[in-house]
């Protein structure tokens, strides 16, 4: 517990799934946590919860694909809590990810693009003086093992993700000299509803998909917290031994 005591937290697709999940994790871990999604309902949903649980939260509808949405976010949590330490871009459409390559429209790629890769890289770049003035700033960025892999049906979606990973590993270079580390997560979860959908269990080590709550938002924290000053520019797979080691 109060791992996270003191810090001030910016969660993207906080309202539902690994988002939700790590939001309500900081803020038992002590940090002041801005929750973030586009749907009100949720927004108001993951801030109820944080708040009966006696923690502390700013809940912000915004659509991470709107440059001037980002910058008044980032610009309310730093004027309500007085900083920012930690990023954490995980929001992405869940409409717009599924394509062959043959099939694949330019605009559907920008799409998954704008969510994803210049978002991120957008909410980066409005967080970053105050992530340097922290003096342990930490970005964790939203990869997928569907990129890794090349998951067929998934084009844009895996393109957007890898540059993701690009974008990470950048910047967890550039950023060093500014005590902050900057990592990819690429989680096997069930976050789209595979089990109530009977979808089939991965093929992994450990043949099941992993829960927000007791498998990924742990990842993350860790990677928020002090333990992980010694890591930057990885990719953690929470993945059940999905890959094994081959996306390091």
């Amino acid at each position: 517990m109060n791992r996270l005591n003191g810090k001030v937290a910016i969660v993207t697709g906080a309202g539902r799934g690994i988002g939700r999940a790590t939001a309500k994790l900081f803020a038992a871990e002590g940090a002041k946590v801005a929750a973030l999604s586009l749907t009100p309902a949720n927004v108001q949903a993951v801030v109820a919860d944080i708040e009966a649980a006696g923690g502390a939260a700013l809940g912000i509808v915004c659509d991470i694909s709107d440059a001037g949405q980002i910058k008044a976010a980032v610009e309310q949590v730093a004027r309500t809590y007085g900083g920012i330490d930690i990023l954490v871009n995980n929001a992405f459409d869940p409409s717009a990810p599924f394509s062959s390559i043959i099939e694949l429209s330019v605009s559907q790629l920008q799409r998954n693009f704008d969510v994803g890769p210049i978002a991120y890289l957008r909410m980066m770049q409005a967080c970053y003086p105050y992530l340097k003035a922290s003096g342990e700033g930490r970005v964790i960025n939203f990869g997928s093992l569907a990129g890794v892999s090349g998951l067929m049906g998934y084009g844009p979606y895996n393109m957007a993700k890898e540059a993701v990973r690009a974008l990470t590993r950048t910047a967890a270079r550039e950023w060093g000299a500014d005590k902050i580390t900057v990592n990819n997560v690429l989680p096997v979860a069930d976050t789209w509803g595979a089990a109530a959908a009977n979808t089939p269990a991965p093929s992994s080590a450990l043949a099941r998909f992993g829960s927000p709550e007791e498998d990924i938002a742990p990842v993350v924290l860790f990677l928020a917290s002090r333990d992980a000053q010694f890591l930057t520019g990885y990719s953690l797979t929470p993945d059940g031994g999905t890959i094994i080691d081959s996306a390091r």
